[in-house]
Parts: structure tokens; C-alpha cells; sequence
């Protein structure tokens, strides 16, 4: 078994340093720019010069927006009445959403089924500066944001509208003025909803036009929920978007612009997306990582909306403000919602990608499969680990029979290596004739393990990033959430120099017990004596004991039950191999040499 211990190491040492290798250079964390210095009032954005914009009503200077200008001022309504900035709270089944009359934005936006320690799911993270979810600037995204305050239009418990009059003046001296609506509409029992923006201004309209941009939204400056740092592995940051009927990854350090048709647009965290879908409107994205004050980084999607034209404009867009998974992001693909939307393929921002996808896809279905049945994911994962090891029994069995045979080889090989040892082709020709005679193949007893490796690979990933894991309880008082790390002692703020650790985790031990008794039983008598087996036999789960500690728990629930596992269909193994050893001995006795007899 030397050499299939040996093997399995070596594999399980490439696998984990491989993977993270990987993470890092094809999804490095993101290292944000320093912010831009904060623009002022008078600052102007853009030095070009065209129309000028101001509240309808307001007597205090302007402040240059891109090419156009919005004053400062007290704000009123009909030219009379006074606004305040009001707060608007509208509940519905799934999400909770709060928004501010002061430039009709988003500043809040919980998920009502999903929890972050003890409180909803925040999607609309802020940092120090005020949150602008779905703010609008006239122009490009680099634009200050509009931040006059809305009349206030709550049309039902589920639809709000926001509308203010803007004065335009163009760059011949004309005046005139236009009416900006956002409308807000919700859907009790789904996570995608309306936004409109109406644009009334008669001859006016084709006056909102700065480089061809004429108004741009704005979602950010970072999804939920809350995370300490994004290390692209137990949290991350995604940016994606839909075109050529393929979802696509892109890499965005600093401001990335998508200027290509695209049919939709996302922010996608590790289990919660923000998916912007135009119906109709001709935008171009803009991805931004951007520095924000008091984020550890930053994470905007802004839709600039192409010049306009015409006395009238509505624009409608749809948006996904939820979690990241197949059931409720697929009824947009089969027109079973509220506004019949079909074929958008947002559910892609769900699909596992790459060579493993379909195996990730049958081990996914499986483990929901075992969780219907005993409706307990941390017992899934145990079935679906007992489920694999039957599957591969018949290979590992095969595997093992083929280290038996290649050790009674083992003089015959080592013969021919002395005899030959001077000539390395003959020596291959002469072992290469030895095992089609003997009919031994020494590459049987590695291929089940090749076999296994994808397995290991798309469980890592499975683990990992499967949703209905977050939240999931195993063990009650000890391991309430399958997506995260358990803990049975947090001395917080304390952490441990250099590792950084802050509890302490039962799971991590267990592993490195199950895998020393497993290398220990296991071991062969040859291997007892030899320095360098032991070392990899006893130091590497020390290792992996350090570069485990913090994966989520199920993880650490598969491997264990992985190693446990092994060890006993091990021992099932060895116990048939023996027998077979010892009726190979029996049918191929040694010859029995006589002892000389002594002369006299």
C-alpha cells in the first residue's frame, strides 16, 4: 500500500495548494484604488459646458454636474409648500426595503427569510458616506448623484413613486422645464421588482444629453451582507453579464465599462446577487471597485442610459435583489412570475461553471435528494459521502488487489533492476515483457485515485458555495450553520497572533485524529522503519489541520466522514487481502531447500 498512501498524499497536498494557487491568480481579492478626492459644490466634473439644470424651485448657487448643472436649495413642493427628507418604509412577504424622498434612492433593502447573525440579510451596504442604491445623476456615471428632494407618491402597499420638476436652460438661453418619476414596484412573494424612470419635458427632452449619456443609475456601494474582507474564496465579489446566450466573468480592478450588447448585468456575492435587466433600454454597464469611506472595498454597478429623443421617455428595468439559487431565480426563465418575464437566463448567475459543472450538478441533486429523505443537510452530506465511497468500492478493491499482486512482483522487479541497472532500455523492455506475463498492471493501482480526484474536487466546491448550506443545521448548541465555521469557545476581540484565529473549532481536531488513526492503521511494516514515510504520514495532517481551520463546516463534515469511511472499508480490504495473500501461498509454495549435511 506504500505507493497508493504515498500517491493519495501527494494528490491531497496538490489538490488543496492547487486550488488556492488558482483562487488567487484567476480571482485575486480585489485591492480597490484610493478613493477620489470628494467633489464640491462648485467643483465642476466635466469642464465642458452645455445646458444648465436647477430645481424648479431655489435661490443658492449651482453645483456642475458633468455638463449640466443642479442647484442647491430649500426645497419646495407646487412652488409653495416645504419638504423635509422623509423616510418611506414598504414590507412585503420576502424583503423589507426603506427608501429616502432625498433623490427617491434605496437605503435599505433586508431579506426577511434570510438572517445575518441576528438580524435580516442587509443588502444595500453602506460604508461612512450616505448609501445611494438606485440613485440617478444626469449624465455619466462619474456625475454627482441627484439628491433634491422627491415628492412622495405612495400608489399602494406595494408601488411608490418619487417625482420632482427640474428647470432646464439650454445653451441658446432658452427655459423650460421637465419632470423626473422614479416608480418603485413590488412583488409580495418574489425578490424581482419594476423600476421605472419617466422623463416629461416636451422640447426639452434632447436636451439631457452629455456625451451621448443621459441619465445614469446607480446600484452600490457594496451588496450584503457584511464581511470583514473579500478573500475571494469564503466570500467574493463577482461581476457578470449575459451576451452571446453565454454568462461571462468580468474582471474588473479599479472602473471596467461594458460597452458590447449585453442582456443583463450582475453583482454576485457568495450566496446573494443584485441583477440589473433592461427591458429594452439601450445602457451600457459599468462595473466599479472604486474605494469607498468605511468599506473594505467597494462594489457599484451604474446603467447609463443612451441620449434621448422625443417628448416622453419611460424607461422600465427589472431587478433581482436576492438569493443566489436556482429555485427562486428560475421561475424568470419559464414566465411563472408576476410579470411574465421568460427566457432572461438570470439564473445562470446561479450555474456552476466550468469542466466539474455537470458532475457538481449530480452530486447536487443527490445531496438535496438524501435532505428530502432525512431532512437534515449535515446527515445529506454524510449519505452522500457513504453514497460515493459504495460507487468507488469495487475500484478501491481493485486498486488494492493490484498493490498485492505488484508486491509479490516485488523480488522479480527487483532482480531485474540489479541485473539491468546499467541499461535502462532493456530494463524497460524486460519489466515491461514481465507484466504482460505475470498480467499485472502497476497503473491499475493509481487510476482509481485519478478517478476520485474530480469527485474531491467538485465536493470542495459543493461544500463551499451551495446555498441551501447556508444556515443549515446539524448538530443544535454546535454546528448551527453548514456554510460557516463552527465554534465551541469565541475569545473575541483576542485573536491568535498570526493565524488570526479567534475560536476555537472542534471540527478541525476531529479531522487530524481521523487522519493520523487512518495512517496509522493503514501503515505497512516496510513503512515503519522509513524516516521520510512518517513524515507524510504524520505531518501532513498537521498541515492541513492549519490550512482547514476556517472552512465552512460541512466541508470538514465530508472529509471527516470521508476518512472515517475509508478506514473501515480499509480494514475490510486488508482483511480480504490477506486471505488472498495466503491462498497465493498456498497454491505457489516456496520450495523447501533441505540443509546440507556436515562431513565428517
Amino acid at each position: 500500500m506504500e505507493k497508493n498512501t504515498i500517491l493519495a498524499i501527494v494528490l491531497s497536498v496538490l489538490v488543496v495548494v492547487g486550488w488556492t494557487i488558482v483562487q488567487g491568480i484567476f480571482f485575486p481579492p480585489e485591492t480597490a484604488p484610493a478613493a477620489p478626492a470628494a467633489l464640491t459644490a462648485d467643483q465642476p466634473v466635466s469642464q465642458e459646458s452645455g445646458s444648465t439644470l436647477s430645481a424648479a424651485s431655489g435661490n443658492a448657487g449651482p453645483a456642475v454636474v458633468n455638463q449640466l448643472a443642479v442647484e442647491t436649495f430649500t426645497e419646495t413642493a407646487a412652488g409653495s409648500e416645504s419638504l423635509a427628507e422623509e423616510h418611506v418604509t414598504m414590507d412585503t412577504a420576502l424583503v423589507k426595503v426603506v427608501f429616502s424622498n432625498k433623490g427617491g434612492d434605496i437605503i435599505s433593502y433586508k431579506l426577511k427569510e434570510h438572517t445575518d447573525q441576528d438580524t435580516f440579510v442587509e443588502m444595500v451596504l453602506p460604508g461612512t458616506a450616505e448609501p445611494h442604491a438606485f440613485s440617478l445623476t444626469f449624465g455619466a456615471y462619474d456625475a454627482q448623484p441627484v439628491q433634491a428632494l422627491f415628492q412622495v407618491n405612495r400608489v399602494s402597499d406595494t408601488v411608490i413613486e418619487f417625482a420632482k420638476d427640474f428647470s432646464i436652460t439650454t445653451a441658446g438661453g432658452e427655459a423650460g422645464q421637465f419632470r423626473l418619476t422614479k416608480r418603485y414596484e413590488f412583488i409580495p412573494e418574489e425578490y424581482l421588482f419594476q423600476f421605472s424612470v419617466t422623463i416629461d419635458g416636451g422640447s426639452f427632452i434632447p436636451q439631457l444629453a452629455a456625451s451621448n449619456a443621459a441619465y445614469t443609475l446607480g446600484f452600490g456601494p457594496q451588496i450584503g451582507p457584511a464581511f470583514e474582507k473579500l478573500d475571494q474564496r469564503y466570500e467574493y465579489r463577482h461581476y457578470l453579464t449575459y451576451r452571446d446566450s453565454k454568462r461571462r466573468q468580468e474582471n474588473v480592478n479599479g472602473v471596467k465599462t461594458i460597452d458590447y450588447d449585453t442582456r443583463w448585468a450582475a453583482i454576485a456575492g457568495k450566496y446573494f446577487t443584485v441583477i440589473a435587466l433592461p427591458d429594452n433600454v439601450p445602457v451600457t454597464y459599468t462595473f466599479s471597485t472604486q474605494a469607498e469611506p468605511g468599506l473594505p472595498a467597494a462594489s457599484r454597478l451604474y446603467m447609463t442610459r443612451a441620449a434621448l429623443s422625443g417628448s416622453k421617455t419611460i424607461d422600465t428595468y427589472y431587478f433581482y435583489i436576492g438569493p443566489k439559487n436556482q429555485k427562486d431565480l428560475a421561475i424568470y426563465d419559464n414566465a411563472d412570475n408576476y410579470f411574465k418575464l421568460k427566457d432572461t437566463r438570470i439564473n445562470a448567475v446561479a450555474s456552476t461553471s466550468g469542466f466539474l459543472a455537470p458532475l457538481e450538478n449530480v452530486l447536487k441533486w443527490l445531496l438535496q435528494l438524501f435532505q428530502r429523505i432525512v431532512r437534515n443537510w449535515g446527515v445529506a452530506i454524510i449519505l452522500l459521502t457513504l453514497f460515493v465511497k459504495i460507487i468507488f468500492f469495487p475500484l478501491t478493491k481493485k486498486s488494492s488487489e493490484t498493490t498485492l499482486r505488484m508486491q509479490a512482483l516485488s523480488p522479480k522487479i527487483k532482480e531485474l533492476q540489479d541485473k539491468y541497472k546499467d541499461n535502462p532500455q532493456k530494463l524497460n523492455a524486460e519489466m515491461a515483457a514481465l507484466y504482460k506475463k505475470e498480467g499485472a498492471n502497476p497503473i491499475a493501482g493509481c487510476l482509481p485515485m485519478l478517478l476520485q480526484l474530480p469527485i474531491f474536487l467538485a465536493m470542495y466546491n459543493l461544500f463551499n458555495n451551495h446555498f441551501d448550506l447556508r444556515g443549515a443545521m446539524f448538530i443544535p448548541g454546535w454546528i448551527p450553520d453548514l456554510s460557516r465555521p463552527e465554534s465551541v469557545w469565541n475569545f473575541a476581540p483576542f485573536r491568535v497572533p498570526i493565524l488570526g484565529w479567534s475560536d476555537i473549532r472542534l471540527l478541525p481536531f476531529i479531522y487530524v485524529a481521523s487522519q493520523l488513526l487512518y495512517g496509522k492503521i493503514t501503515q505497512t511494516p516496510d513503512q515503519k522503519g522509513n524516516t521520510q514515510m512518517k513524515m507524510m504520514l504524520y505531518v501532513m495532517p498537521i498541515v492541513f489541520f492549519f490550512i482547514l481551520y476556517d472552512v465552512p463546516s460541512g466541508l470538514l463534515v465530508y472529509w471527516i466522514m470521508s476518512n472515517v469511511l475509508t478506514l473501515f472499508q480499509q480494514l475490510a480490504i486488508n482483511k480480504y487481502l490477506a486471505k488472498r495473500k495466503a491462498a497465493m501461498a498456498s497454491e505457489n509454495p516456496e520450495p523447501v531447500i533441505a540443509p546440507r549435511k556436515k562431513k565428517r
